[in-house]
């Protein structure tokens, strides 16, 4: 089963090695969607929606909502910034019935990235 909990931020970046409008500092209202694999333990639950959504709050949204990405990366892209989420997230969503499956960064309504931890194999 995967369980799905869906965030949103608003944050501003520019892209320093890209050459392009992107460039410059620009905004975004930013769609987050974390993704936790797992079995159903005792109460019938992979995990609390209120603990997922504390733990995201308390270590990431804490970080990017209302700031300046390029403070916490020097490169924010969608696909550098869902790396940086999923290996802060990573170690706080593995228990014995669950782990976290994938993370989803929205720029827009229609321009995203998925990560499942490719990198980090």
């Amino acid at each position: 089963m995967i369980l799905i909990k869906e965030f949103e931020f608003d944050a501003a970046h520019y892209l320093p090695e890209y050459h392009g409008k992107c460039e410059k500092l620009h905004g975004h209202t930013y769609k987050l969607v974390v993704k936790v694999e797992g079995k159903p333990d005792h109460e019938g639950m992979i995990i609390d929606f209120i603990k997922l959504k504390e733990l995201v709050k308390e270590n990431v949204l804490i970080k990017l909502d209302h700031a300046l990405i390029n403070d916490l990366l020097a490169q924010p892209s969608a696909e550098n910034i869902a790396v940086w989420v999923w290996q802060t997230l990573v170690p706080l969503l593995q228990a014995p019935n669950y782990k976290l499956f994938e993370v989803e960064v929205w720029e827009t309504k229609t321009s995203g990235i998925v990560y499942r931890g490719e990198q980090d194999a």
